[in-house]
């Protein structure tokens, strides 16, 4: 695996879940993008307040970093919103990057959030960060899944579609 993986999607949508599981299936790192916030934007958070995008460069500079860091010793996944394609493309300025895009309704993701202990991501900001979600496009490559499954059946499917990329090239 020499392409890192980011899990990316809103709050709540399973990205740490899922890329720590598919760290383990690959042998690689795992890189948790939220552990990357500077300690403004999770006060902001904290406080029910949205990040802009100035809030977010320095963040998405700090995990592309740690990304890069990690890729010179073996494969990495990471757990990163990267809602829109401008994030994205920060990301990918320090090198190639396969995006995995977890986008359950938003019941789920409702449920999910209310059930969640001990996060500086307050349910009542869903709203704000599904409005800001760019889903990927087709010219981004990415893998987009909608369905609202367990960690083991979207590994699955990631791994089939990772294979599947991997022998095209």
């Amino acid at each position: 695996m020499s392409t890192p993986i980011i899990v990316m999607g809103v709050s709540g949508c399973g990205k740490s879940s899922l890329g720590r599981l598919l760290a383990a299936r690959l042998g690689g790192a795992f890189i948790e993008g939220d552990d990357y916030h500077p300690p403004q934007n999770v006060a902001k958070m904290s406080a029910g307040l949205p990040l802009e995008d100035d809030d977010r460069w320095s963040w998405l500079d700090s995990v592309a970093d740690a990304i890069q860091s990690r890729r010179e010793h073996g494969g990495v996944v990471a757990a990163c919103s990267a809602l829109k394609r401008s994030y994205r493309d920060r990301l990918r300025l320090r090198g190639s990057m396969w995006f995995v895009c977890l986008n359950p309704q938003r019941s789920v993701l409702e449920r999910r959030l209310r059930q969640r202990s001990g996060h500086y991501m307050p349910p009542s900001l869903l709203d704000s960060q599904l409005r800001t979600l760019e889903l990927p496009q087709a010219d981004e490559g990415a893998l987009v899944l909608t369905v609202d499954a367990a960690p083991e059946v979207l590994a699955a499917a990631v791994l089939e579609k990772l294979g599947s990329a991997d022998a095209r090239r």
